[in-house]
């Protein structure tokens, strides 16, 4: 049986299993305006998150054979798109990321980590899928029979392999703390799904990380605004934290033709904000 478990839409749980939705979750927030300008979703609840996982699985194979590897951007900013754009321009050599299918893989080709990464949100578990893993390559997979998730392990990975700058996306503070602990300032970090992060944690990342996405966090804008970050977006803002992170964060946004916000930016935030 393939099994696929993801959080999305406001963090709601949901649950794949032989290419069906076997358990739908409640939103922690009811609105994202990402959602409602790019899906004309007004309001996140089971129901429309049904309908929008459907729609993923119809639309490009998500958690199935059919899963669409490569994408051009989707966003004009977000994490994914950090990630394609550094390793485009050669300021990082691998990102370790992970996706449906392949659980935590080394990836370096922008194409692919926007194929698996840009139009999806965290994975917490997943099956093989041979599709992906022979697109990214089963050399680069951490566990191409099981399609295990450990970030760290997939850094490890990617050092063995010979990469020397490597990008690794986290999910929590924790994860953050232990792979600067491990590997010093060699690893960039991402901090991604930081929706209801504690202000004891928001801290932690904010000490640890390179770049670090709002999502629906109130804890991670409030911390924001007390360091010298540079900012992107307003709807859910990424920012720069490190000399790297915002290296990263200026390399993206010099693709797209875009400045970092000064001051405070206007705001089109998530509803509620946890």
């Amino acid at each position: 049986m393939s099994r696929h478990v993801t959080e999305c839409l406001g963090k709601t749980r949901v649950v794949v299993e032989d290419g069906k939705i076997v358990e739908v979750g409640e939103p922690r927030i009811k609105k994202c305006p990402l959602f409602g300008k790019h899906r004309g979703i007004d309001e996140l609840n089971a129901g429309s998150v049904r309908d929008n996982i459907e729609f993923r699985m119809q639309d490009f194979g998500l958690f199935s054979e059919d899963r669409k590897v490569r994408m051009p951007d989707f966003l004009s900013f977000g994490i994914s798109e950090i990630l394609g754009t550094a390793l485009k321009h050669g300021a990082i050599d691998a990102a370790v990321i992970a996706a449906d299918g392949c659980g935590t893989a080394v990836v370096t080709d922008p194409e692919i980590v926007q194929g698996l990464c840009g139009r999806i949100s965290a994975i917490i578990e997943t099956s093989p899928i041979e599709t992906v893993i022979e697109a990214v390559g089963r050399d680069m997979v951490l566990d191409p029979e099981t399609a295990e998730i450990d970030m760290l392990a997939g850094l490890e990975k990617a050092y063995s392999m010979g990469f020397r700058s490597v990008a690794v996306t986290v999910c929590g503070a924790d994860d953050a703390l232990k792979t600067r602990d491990s590997y010093g300032y060699s690893a960039v970090i991402m901090a991604v799904h930081t929706t209801g992060t504690s202000y004891r944690d928001a801290v932690t990342l904010f000490d640890n990380c390179d770049v670090i996405t709002a999502c629906a966090s109130a804890t991670i804008r409030q911390e924001a605004k007390s360091r010298n970050v540079i900012t992107a977006g307003n709807k859910v803002p990424i920012y720069g934290v490190s000399e790297k992170g915002k290296e990263l964060v200026s390399l993206r946004l010099k693709e797209i033709g875009r400045g970092p916000w000064t001051g405070n930016p206007p705001e089109d935030p998530p509803y509620p904000l946890i």
